[in-house]
């Protein structure tokens, strides 16, 4: 028996939103190993993470592929429209999202060999706060809550905050020669963190889009 078309576009929204979470995943999992691998200067781990992205990447391009299939075949219309839509965006995110945190892994063996560095203990707290934004982003999405995302961009102050004082303590330890090097990989580091909570702002701007019709733009939103 043929599916009523409306039942159809339901349960290719519904794989659709699976498949977003399933991209999140992967994106917050490359982050926590990214940044274990900095903890502990475990080149092979971030071998790893900067393997996965290719998995990543491929993810990315199977959503658009299904969002883009949807458009062609359901035509939907409105809201459900509005969800295709996002999801493509979002895809894009979490795959630059995947991104970062590849670039992280890929400063682990250039760091393999250097001592501590004081400011190494603020790139966890910049982290967990980028990885808290990224799952309050996806629940909005999966909830469909804009004020769930609205409240997650207004956090993105904080992880600019960490960033500039990483900045500004990294850039006095560098008045010491040797600590140069070292101090500019942790600021690189540190910067992908901020680009993620970026990043998780723009994820929370389009699900406020996708429930409401309306753009929110942030100072930190990225072309």
């Amino acid at each position: 028996m043929k599916l009523p078309s409306r039942t159809i576009l339901d349960q290719e929204l519904a794989q659709l939103k699976e498949n977003i979470i399933r991209l999140s995943s992967a994106a917050d999992e490359s982050i926590d190993r990214a940044m274990h691998a900095l903890q502990t200067r475990d080149v092979a781990l971030a071998r790893q993470v900067v393997s996965h992205d290719e998995v990543i990447n491929q993810m990315r391009f199977e959503v658009e592929e299904e969002a883009l299939l949807i458009l062609a075949t359901q035509a939907p219309a409105a809201s459900d429209l509005r969800k295709v839509i996002a999801a493509i965006h979002l895809a894009v995110e979490l795959e630059r999202i995947g991104d970062h945190a590849a670039g992280i892994a890929r400063l682990v063996e250039r760091l393999e060999d250097e001592s501590a560095i004081d400011t190494l203990h603020k790139l966890p707290k910049m982290a967990k706060r980028a990885r808290e934004m990224l799952q309050q982003g996806i629940d909005a999405f999966i909830q469909q809550d804009p004020h769930l995302a609205l409240e997650m961009i207004k956090r993105d102050d904080k992880i600019d905050r960490q960033y500039r004082k990483l900045f500004v303590e990294a850039l006095e330890e560098m008045k010491d020669d040797a600590y140069i090097r070292r101090a500019t990989f942790l600021l690189w580091a540190g910067h992908s963190l901020e680009r993620i909570g970026d990043r998780a702002t723009n994820i929370a701007e389009r699900v406020i889009f996708m429930c409401t019709g309306e753009f929110v733009e942030t100072p930190s939103s990225l072309d």
